[in-house]
């Protein structure tokens, strides 16, 4: 076979993938208009809506004064990078809290106004004027929100800060992918994600509940960061006479706390040791008939509207506590 014949045959290879790419790609956008699929949104959540932190311990940030429909919700980040409603930098007579979390806090798939953070906020105006500066963003650690926090949210001058912690939060700061172009394509990220899925199915290299477990051995340096991260909050905040307190966040695929249960008592005894006000709310909603009830979506077990509202009634008496003021 000559070169010739050779070349044409690569080059008929190139036009056949390209052409099942491209068809690919317009299908799956299609498919994408009529239906939402949770790997999908958060990949465009961090296509559009973040930016690389100059911080490597941030990691990535919002980008301020922006807005898209994701989960069929819109998210406004204002411009200071938070999902939330504008706050001027200087405090007035209202009490200031600043809510630290990860996607959860965020509300990823609940209108803003439906987030336990903005509920917690209309609840205790009720009591005194309150202001509730959420800081919540997606696929945080704790290592990034205390960060996040000394960077951003100290010049707020809070009076209170809450750390809404969720028991992924002791991974390790990722690394930003160096394909993380590929992430522009749906066709990519669609099949690519479902992959995984199979292959995790087939070859697992741990259960759920192996996974979460292990993220807590003594010598896990996600665990390592994320202590140091809570003693320098708790730290920083003694310092400048702010009140802190840390709320357990519920998982939602374990609704009666088995599985987890030895990852809340670890993460409770460590809050106690350190003389850390938290409240624990891995049993909220113990018994429920059907956890799908409180989920975003059938794929995705963030809380939705119900499981918002009941996080912030049951965390209000605590939060509105000003300890010894």
């Amino acid at each position: 076979m000559n070169l010739r014949n050779i070349l044409v045959k690569l080059v008929a290879i190139l036009i056949v993938f390209i052409v099942f790419f491209a068809l690919g790609e317009i299908l799956i956008r299609i498919y994408l208009h009529y239906n939402t699929a949770y790997d999908i949104e958060m990949t465009e959540y961090a296509m559009n809506l973040k930016n690389d932190s100059g911080n490597e311990l941030i990691g990535h940030v919002h980008k301020p004064n922006k807005s898209m429909e994701l989960m069929n919700v819109m998210v406004d980040i204002n411009s200071d990078g938070h999902r939330d409603i504008e706050y001027p930098v200087a405090k007035g007579d209202e009490y200031r809290i600043i809510v630290l979390g990860d996607s959860l806090t965020f509300g990823w798939g609940v209108e803003e106004e439906e987030t336990f953070a903005t509920i917690l906020e209309e609840d205790m105006n009720s009591v005194y004027p309150t202001e509730i500066i959420n800081f919540g963003t997606g696929n945080y650690n704790t290592e990034q929100e205390v960060n996040l926090f000394i960077e951003k949210g100290l010049k707020y001058d809070p009076d209170k800060v809450v750390l809404f912690y969720f028991i992924n939060d002791a991974e390790i700061t990722p690394k930003k992918s160096d394909l993380w172009f590929l992430g522009y394509s749906h066709f990519i990220s669609f099949y690519w994600s479902r992959i995984n899925s199979l292959l995790n199915n087939f070859f697992p290299s741990k259960s759920f509940k192996e996974y979460y477990e292990s993220l807590y051995d003594e010598d896990q340096q996600g665990w390592i960061n994320s202590r140091a991260a809570i003693i320098q909050l708790r730290d920083i905040c003694q310092g400048k006479g702010i009140q802190l307190q840390v709320v357990l966040l519920p998982e939602l695929h374990d609704v009666n706390n088995e599985i987890f249960a030895s990852v809340y008592n670890n993460l409770s005894l460590f809050l106690e040791e350190n003389n850390i006000d938290y409240l624990n709310l891995a049993k909220l909603f113990e018994n429920h008939p059907n956890q799908l009830e409180l989920w975003v979506s059938y794929d995705d077990a963030h809380p939705n509207n119900i499981a918002h509202r009941k996080i912030a009634e049951s965390s209000v008496e605590f939060i509105k506590d000003k300890g010894n003021e």
